[in-house]
Parts: structure tokens; sequence; C-alpha cells
């Protein structure tokens, strides 16, 4: 075991401490003040080189190492989500409807825990090590690409990012080379029909069923319309509409997503769902607007960071713990990262069915296993010392 191996290890109680008080004090996107502050005051301890407020509430951290060599990112999320924290347990959310229900408050713990043992070793690193932290990966546009366009990888050579990740076990770690996250599209309908008696739907145009038909119709596209080879979803999130049980609605309003691999297939669903959406509403003469977001690209991983990743992985955690990650449907703005650097973004197993971790991202009552930060601290830094020898 190496002096970064052993520091990781003495500092592993540290970093589960920061994690704690980041749950209990969540910030939401774009909101990450207090969390930046925490970040910066520690790196300043460590006499780490500091930008602060990079493409919005980012912090940038460097540790020049005593010897030449390559210049290596690595990066973790800072923001919260807009959920009630429903965990029973010492550290569970201060903030009402807020709460760290994805990890980030253990990526950024995970990160400040690499940065503080790197700084005590810096005259054994062959190079440079880059912290990004990042701000508002949870809502678009996300603040990856307003970190880049501030200058955050100026002089990188290559970027490194984990996901903390329940539906894997603890012990485990995933990665596969090209693509491996979706493109999260969002969109939004708003159809417009016309009002009236609950008892006289001839007077009227309902909104409801001309939505109801339309959610149908959309179905169509993944189940008939896209080749069943290819990874897509288009799903409905939210259908809202009406006020009372005798009125026919108005307004309906619908919202979801669209996840794919490709520009192009995503490019043809788009259009698809705009087709589909006029000629539903021209059938029963309605109106409509829809507004199509285009989320992040898809995350795709640069095949030779890939195969770095084996080769350390294995070195780290025995071959029967490191995996090709399946695709996952979820969406990640570390790909703008990926768009500019050749790196990896990699998964760390973080569920524990046996301790009761088993609640899905999202979900008010995600907790993980923290030894996974262990695994992630010890993923990363690797990564970075391999990509340097």
């Amino acid at each position: 075991m190496n002096d970064f191996e052993i520091g990781l290890q003495q500092t592993y109680e540290e970093m589960v401490g920061w994690r704690r008080y980041l749950h209990q004090n969540p910030e939401l996107s774009f909101q990450e003040l207090r969390t930046a502050e925490f970040v910066v005051n520690h790196l300043l301890d460590w006499g780490i080189e500091v930008r602060t407020q990079v493409g919005g509430n980012g912090v940038v951290g460097l540790l020049r190492g005593a010897n030449q060599g390559p210049t290596v990112a690595l990066r973790a999320d800072m923001d919260a989500l807009p959920i009630q924290d429903e965990k029973n347990c010492d550290y569970s959310s201060l903030i009402k409807g807020v709460m760290h229900a994805c990890g980030h408050d253990a990526h950024t713990s995970t990160l400040l825990g690499i940065a503080k043992v790197a700084s005590q070793h810096r005259d054994k690193l062959n190079g440079n090590l880059v912290f990004l932290f990042q701000h508002a990966e949870e809502t678009t546009p996300g603040g990856a690409n307003a970190m880049i366009q501030d200058d955050a990888l100026v002089g990188v050579d290559v970027v490194f990012g984990v996901h903390l990740w329940t539906p894997f076990p603890v012990g485990h770690v995933y990665a596969k080379a090209g693509s491996m996250m979706a493109a999260p599209d969002e969109f939004t309908i708003q159809i417009q029909g016309k009002g009236g008696h609950g008892g006289l739907p001839h007077q009227a145009i309902d909104s409801i069923h001309v939505a109801s038909q339309l959610v149908v119709n959309l179905q169509s596209i993944v189940s008939r319309q896209v080749d069943p080879v290819e990874p897509c979803v288009v799903s409905i999130g939210s259908f809202h509409a009406g006020t009372s049980f005798n009125v026919i609605a108005e307004t309906t309003k619908l919202t979801g997503t669209v996840r794919t691999f490709n520009s192009e297939l995503q490019q043809d669903v788009k259009a698809r769902m705009e087709r589909i959406v006029d000629g539903t509403c021209r059938m029963f003469q309605a109106s409509y607007v829809f507004d199509y977001k285009m989320g992040y690209p898809p995350v795709v991983n640069d095949v030779n960071e890939a195969e770095r990743f084996f080769k350390v992985g294995n070195a780290l955690f025995g071959e029967e713990s490191v995996h090709e990650s399946p695709l996952i449907m979820a969406g990640e703005d570390f790909s703008y990262y990926l768009h500019h650097r050749p790196g990896c973004y990699m998964f760390v197993g973080a569920g524990n069915i046996e301790a009761g971790i088993i609640h899905p991202h999202h979900h008010p009552k995600f907790d993980i296993d923290e030894r996974s930060m262990l695994n992630a601290a010890r993923l990363l830094l690797g990564m970075a010392l391999d990509y340097m020898a």
C-alpha cells in the first residue's frame, strides 16, 4: 500500500464527517454558496491554489506537483435536489424540502479527501491535479459548460469523474468505452381546448381527451418507429388538467423526458413528436404549444481511458469487482468535459441491501453506504496517478 492509499484510509472518517455535514446543509442548483465556501476554506488550508465563482458557483483548485508531468482534472458536483428528506438518521437534511438525494454531498467530500491527501504528498506527484467542484449538475443548462467556458479546463490533459450509484453494490466499480449515459431531453406540451359543461361535451373541446390520445400516440415512437435495438425512452412524467368534476378542462399540460444515446436519433425523435402532437391536436380541433429542451449530450468515454479504468480497477479491487457498465438512461453534464478532453466517467457501487440502503437516486429516503466514498477516492486518485506514470 503506497502513501496515497494510506492517506486515504486515514482520511476516510473525516470524509464521512464532511459528507454528513453537507447532507444536513444541502443547497439547490445555482444556490451552492455555502457549499462552495466550505470547499474553498478546506482547499486553502491545504495550500491549494483556488479560483472561485468559476462559471457561477464553481470552484477550481490547482495542486502543483513537485515533478513535471501532465495535468489531470478530477470532478465532483455539489448541488442538491428539491426533495423532502424522509430518512430517520442523525444527519438527515435540516433544510425543508431540500436534500442530497443523488450523492453529490459524497462526491464533494470524496474529492476533498483526495485533495487533502494529494497536498500532503505533492512531492510524489509527477504532474498537477485540478479539482473541479461543479455547481448545478441537476438543473439544465448545468454548470459544466459554464465552467469550461470560464477556463476550468485550460492546461488540463485528461479528466476523470465518478458517480456513487446505489443500484450497484458497494465494493464494485463500473465503466465502459464509448456511450454510457443518455442525453436527457425535456419537453412540455400545453394543449388548448374549449372549456364547457361536463354534461354537454359536444359544445366543448376536451383537452383531457386530446392529451390522453396524445400520451398513447407518443408511446408508438419507441414501440413502432425506432429501431428495436436502439436504446430510446419517451416518458410522460406529469399530466395536469381540470378544476372540477363537472367541468370540461380547457387546458391540459404534459411534461416528460426523452432519453437517447446518439444525436441523430435525438433529432429524429423530436421531429416525430412534433408531427404526432400536431396531428393529434388537429384531429380534435385543439391548439397546442410544444416546448422541447435539449438536455446534456450523452456521456461518451474515451476508449483509452476506459481501458485505464479496467487496469486500475483490477489492481485496486480485483477483477471480480470490476465490470463493464450497462447503458444508463440517466444523464450527466460530465459529458461536456468529455467533449473537450479525453477522459472517463465511472460508477462506484454504493448500495447495500443488508443495511437497507436500497432506495434509488432522487428518492426521499436515498442514502449511500459511506464506504463507497473511500472506493471512489481510491479509484479517482489511482486513475490520476496511473495517467501521470
